[in-house]
């Protein structure tokens, strides 16, 4: 049989195979979502963005997470097991991070501490390595994700270390220190303390800006904002919010500072340039959280007492939709 005629032959088969509908039928390409830490049912929820709905809830093993942090293929995400108890209260102390096939939706391995720890907020480095802060221990966990494997603990000299950024080139990390009110840097490949900065009586969550200059914590007793410059270590200036702040996230572009406002119901936006607010925004009530997707040019904001997410245009400063989570909702994390 010559090449014209094999030609002639596939293009028959092809067309019988469409026709009578046996072609194979490609998988579909997984959707992005939302990944939703609720504390006051104990488990993930998965959010549809799009349709605005929570398509699975995953109970945890262990009692109550509060934050996530998803693989950079978005095939896996880490949930460490904080306790029963709130910052500095008595109850259980967690010690595990427990970890989630986000495909199949079920946990399919746990990495033990070795103590009991308070496990909370989760961070992967550029170095590819998982770090945690560990309240009762006063350091920052080292996970090597590949191995599941404890590798290092990063001693942070304050109680209470609660929230971590990490810069973009992984070199530095800086907890806030709840309780204690400071913040700590830490020089990540040394895996040591630099300084640690006192803030305030109370601070709460904490982020970086998107050149690494600066650090940002909220006062918790006071509505302010502490701009904390990382060439010197120090408080370097306040920024007055319209009540009490908590979570904050820059916006890609690095001129805007979003800010929860938890006792507000509403989201603040500072304008880094006068480091003044420049607007408020309705979310829902008790905002905690706030989530950056730069490719959407949206924020998510996760309402713990008002059992939402807030999705919020970063170009209108509208909110394009409310989902209804239920009461608790806290840490985010996106899977690609």
């Amino acid at each position: 049989m010559n090449a014209f005629n094999l030609s002639v032959l596939a293009l028959i088969t092809v067309g019988i195979t469409l026709v009578t509908g046996q072609s194979r039928k490609l998988p579909a390409t997984p959707r992005p979502q939302l990944l939703v830490v609720n504390q006051k049912l104990n488990a993930l929820q998965f959010v549809d963005v799009n349709s605005g709905t929570v398509t699975a809830t995953v109970a945890t093993k262990g009692i109550r997470g509060h934050e996530a942090v998803v693989s950079a293929d978005g095939r896996i995400a880490y949930v460490p097991i904080y306790g029963d108890s709130g910052v500095g209260k008595p109850g259980t102390d967690g010690r595990t991070i427990e970890v989630l096939d986000t495909a199949a939706k079920k946990f399919v391995d746990t990495i033990d501490l070795g103590r009991p720890a308070r496990p909370h907020c989760i961070r992967l480095g550029p170095d590819g390595l998982l770090y945690v802060t560990a309240e009762v221990g006063q350091t920052v966990e080292v996970i090597d994700p590949a191995s599941r494997k404890h590798v290092a603990s990063i001693p942070t000299g304050q109680d209470y270390s609660h929230m971590l950024a990490i810069s973009r080139d992984g070199k530095r990390g800086y907890t806030s220190n709840v309780g204690v009110g400071s913040v700590t840097a830490i020089d990540l490949q040394k895996r040591s303390v630099i300084a640690v900065i006192p803030v305030a009586k109370v601070t709460q969550r904490i982020s970086l800006s998107v050149d690494d200059k600066y650090v940002f914590t909220a006062d918790q007793e006071a509505p302010r904002l502490a701009v904390i410059e990382t060439a010197t270590n120090k408080v370097k200036e306040w920024i007055t919010l319209p009540s009490i702040g908590y979570g904050t996230a820059s916006t890609p572009d690095g001129r805007w500072l979003l800010v929860a406002l938890i006792t507000g119901s509403k989201l603040a936006v500072v304008d880094l340039a006068s480091m003044k607010v420049a607007r408020t925004i309705d979310v829902a009530g008790g905002p905690m959280e706030i989530l950056v997707q730069p490719d959407r040019n949206v924020a998510y904001v996760s309402c713990f007492a008002g059992g939402k997410i807030a999705i919020v245009d970063l170009k209108t400063w509208q909110v394009q939709k409310l989902i209804e989570t239920g009461e608790g909702a806290d840490g985010l994390a996106w899977i690609p």
